[in-house]
């Protein structure tokens, strides 16, 4: 008998994260690739962190604390909101699962860009809903068109800012502009996975709509600029009703205990958030100009990493890439996306890529 599948799941296709390093070395014949292709902080976790890490593994046959207690306290004291404004996941990931789960039922809409982060469209299509999508407008989005696209089926509307893939960001007088169009049976989500390494003057805070009770959910992480993508932990910052029924659909001990201390502990690594942002401002610096220099005109990026036309085959382009040790990420046509690592990393890939161009 053949399975039943549901038409929406059927037509999903799963997310895919890459070869590990030591397999693509052992199936390449290659030693001491660099992985620039999932947007890592090159210095890895806060060395505070890794003190934690060390010491929470005395007392790991313990449940985690479901309620993530003492990393929403210290995330709340951080934000200068209230504890029931703070919901903690694996990763942010997981709180745009629950926020479908929660407020999409079937045939309700999401709007979203036609050019961003997957994981919305996932999440959306598994929770049967309908996704509106609108084309990104000089790379950025289209915040116009995006409310026009709004209807009385609309639950959620997705803002990736600074946009994955392409590092654009809005601009504060663009999103209030846009929030004055929003009808209030729509949350907007404001996802800031690279809040920390903004550098634009104009960026939004969109926290600010939480404190006035507007349905907004704002998602940051600790896999970006704090290192601790292994771990996958994030979280939202939301109204307190909102918060309410995330948790009714969240799983218990969503969050490991390892997660939660390491996060603690890096949250109150300013130190190390510091010198991070300052590396890829500088190398990003670096990267921007040899790409130009090479005849590539890379998007302006307010996030740690690039997105360029090759104006080849994108796909055929990270192939030899990879055969030269190099991993980026192709994400369509002639596109790729390669994060900012650290100097040999980034000199690395350059000559790697300007190797590839020249063959």
């Amino acid at each position: 008998m053949s399975l039943h599948v549901h038409p929406d799941i059927a037509k999903l296709v799963p997310y895919s994260p890459g070869k590990p390093l030591d397999e693509l070395e052992r199936e390449l014949g290659i030693r001491g690739a660099v992985k620039l292709a999932s947007n890592e902080n090159p210095l890895g976790p806060s060395p505070k962190a890794l003190a934690a890490l060390r010491k929470g593994t005395e007392t790991l046959h313990l449940y985690p604390d479901g309620g993530a207690h003492h990393l929403t306290r210290a995330l709340a004291d951080h934000l200068k909101v209230s504890l029931n404004q703070i919901i903690v996941g694996n990763g942010s990931d997981e709180i745009i699962s629950l926020l479908v789960k929660a407020f999409v039922a079937p045939g309700d809409e999401a709007v979203m860009a036609d050019h961003t982060f997957v994981m919305y469209k996932l999440a959306v299509m598994g929770g049967h809903g309908v996704i509106k999508e609108v084309p990104l407008k000089e790379w950025c989005h289209d915040l116009p068109a995006m409310a026009k696209a709004i209807t009385d089926r609309t639950r959620l509307v997705f803002l990736c800012n600074p946009n994955n893939p392409t590092g654009t960001m809005i601009t504060k007088d663009e999103v209030a502009a846009f929030m004055a169009d929003v009808p209030d049976h729509v949350i907007v989500v404001f996802d800031e996975a690279y809040y920390e390494y903004v550098r634009h003057p104009h960026y939004p805070d969109t926290i600010q709509y939480v404190r006035e009770n507007r349905h907004v959910a704002v998602l940051r992480t600790f896999s970006k600029i704090y290192g601790l993508a292994g771990l996958r932990i994030g979280y939202g910052i939301t109204t307190p009703e909102i918060v309410d029924y995330l948790h009714r659909v969240r799983n218990p001990f969503n969050t490991n205990a390892l997660a939660q201390k390491a996060a603690l502990a890096a949250l109150r690594d300013d130190e190390h958030v510091a010198t991070s942002r300052v590396l890829n401002e500088s190398e990003m610096a670096v990267v921007e100009s040899e790409l130009r220099d090479l005849g590539f005109q890379p998007i302006p990026s307010q996030a740690n990493f690039l997105y360029f036309d090759t104006g080849r085959d994108g796909h055929n382009i990270f192939n030899h890439l990879l055969k030269e040790g190099v991993i980026v990420r192709h994400i369509r046509g002639s596109m790729i996306r390669v994060t900012i690592g650290q100097p040999e990393e980034n000199t690395r890939f350059l000559r790697a890529l300007k190797k590839v161009i020249e063959q």
